[in-house]
This record gives C-alpha cells, sequence and structure tokens, in this order.
C-alpha cells in the first residue's frame, strides 16, 4: 500500500510513519507534504496514493483548500482535534478520523476500515461529497454562538452568561434554563432549535429532553447495554442517560 502523509509538524508525520510500519512493514510512504501549496502540486505531478492521511491544519492553511485545487479520488483518513460536529461528520460518511496524539490500535481500526471502502468501491465523487460536508459543518462551528441568554424573573430581565449555564431542560412542555449556581429559568426555545445557538465544544445535546455544559457532568458510569449513565451539578431529578448511539460522539466530546 502506498501511503502520502501530509502534515506539518514533523513529530506527528514521523509517529504515523512508525505506526504505519508497525501496522505493515511494506508500507510505502511517498512523502510527507507539510503545506496546501506542495501538497496541490504534488498530487498534480504523481499517481494518487492508495492512502492520505491528512492533517487539518496545515502550514499555509486548512487543508479543504486542497480538495478546491485538485480532485482526491483515494480514500482520505484526517488526523484532527476538531468537534462534536467535525467527528459526527465523518461517522456519518465513512470518512475516518484519527484523534491526536494518534492511537496504534486506532491507527490499524482506521486502517481495515480504508480497506473495506476499497472492497466497496467507494468512487472519488462520494469523497469530495463527504469532505464538502465537513467543510459545511466546520464552518457552522466558526459561526458566532450565543454569548448570553435573556431570562424573565418576576417583572424584571436579567442576563445569563453562557459561562454560567449548567444545562438546558424539557420539563412540562417548558424549556429550563438551569445556571450553575442552581437557578432555573423559562426559555422560548425549543431544545431542537437551542442547539443551533451553543458552541459545541462546550455544549452537548444529550437527548431529546437535555443539553449539558461540559463542566455539569460530575460523575460518569457505565449503564445497561453500552449507555452511560450521567450525574450532573446541579443535581437533576430524571436520571440521565446517554444512548449507546450518542456515547461514542459524548466520549469524543468529552476527550477533547
Amino acid at each position: 500500500m502506498d501511503v502520502l502523509i501530509i502534515e506539518d509538524e514533523n513529530p506527528a508525520a514521523e509517529r504515523l510513519i512508525s505506526l504505519l510500519k508497525e501496522y505493515d512493514p511494506e508500507i510505502r510512504i511517498l512523502g510527507v507534504m507539510s503545506s496546501v501549496e506542495g501538497t496541490v502540486e504534488w498530487l498534480k505531478s504523481h499517481k494518487l496514493p492508495d492512502l492520505i492521511l491528512l492533517d487539518i491544519h496545515l502550514a499555509d492553511g486548512l487543508c479543504f483548500e486542497i480538495f478546491e485545487q485538485v480532485p482526491v479520488k483515494c480514500p482520505v483518513i484526517f488526523c484532527t482535534a476538531y468537534d462534536e460536529y467535525a467527528l459526527k461528520a465523518f461517522e456519518l460518511n465513512s470518512i475516518d478520523y484519527l484523534l491526536k496524539p494518534v492511537q496504534q490500535a486506532k491507527l490499524e481500526k482506521s486502517l481495515e476500515k480504508m480497506k473495506e471502502l476499497h472492497r466497496s468501491q467507494g468512487t472519488g465523487t462520494e469523497i469530495s461529497a463527504q469532505v464538502n460536508d465537513l467543510m459545511g459543518l466546520i464552518k457552522k462551528r466558526e459561526t458566532s454562538y450565543k454569548s448570553r441568554f435573556m431570562v424573565k424573573i418576576g417583572n424584571r430581565i436579567k442576563a445569563v452568561k453562557t459561562e454560567d449555564i449548567a444545562y438546558f431542560h424539557s420539563h412540562n412542555k417548558l424549556t429550563l434554563l438551569v445556571t450553575k449556581d442552581g437557578g432555573s429559568f423559562p426559555i422560548d426555545y425549543a431544545l431542537d432549535e437551542l442547539i443551533n445557538f451553543l458552541d459545541p465544544a462546550i455544549f452537548f445535546h444529550v437527548n431529546r429532553k437535555l443539553i449539558i455544559h461540559i463542566d455539569a457532568a460530575r460523575e460518569i458510569h457505565p449503564y445497561f447495554k453500552g449507555r452511560m449513565k450521567l450525574i450532573l451539578h446541579p443535581p437533576l431529578e430524571d436520571e440521565v442517560i446517554v444512548s449507546s448511539q450518542r456515547t461514542p460522539l459524548f466520549k469524543i466530546w468529552l476527550d477533547q
């Protein structure tokens, strides 16, 4: 298998080479590129590799600029520290990702998924569409999010800063904003609407009734059938369960 590495940090590139060789000594490293410009020139003048390992942040910009300048019709595995939206895009579209620092077991799993993609004859068009989806989600991540919410206290209106919010939850057809000091205030948003105004790096949509701030999860316990149970602060009367489908994304979100 011929592999091109696109990574602007020498230690990270050397680690990838070492891990690849440990997985299969027969793997050929065609080159290590560190910039968008250099990668575009390389791709224009060489045969496509069997696989590209690609960092998102390069010396002269984001790697997505590469796809805008030259067609990439081979499997791509991203090396990234991006948030939930980017990771969700990879998961849903079957482009794989590796969180830095790259671990051997995860790299091997990614390579096996790449082989499966090859067996299923994934096309360059599919890969390009997946990258476009990812770009759109990351651009969304870079938009402005609400820094405060206005809540009513009797006849007064109070501003609650986003960093003071522990979670939002639905109760008796109301959406309640709960602060870290235990205050609870009704707001005029449904949770599905509300999540669009919150930074996904610090807020997670646990289930249809709850969105939590990353600091609100005080205890995390394994639960039945691959699920997780959360203990929140301030405490929430209802039991908080992360489904087996949401658990992998939740773990990634916590570990960013």
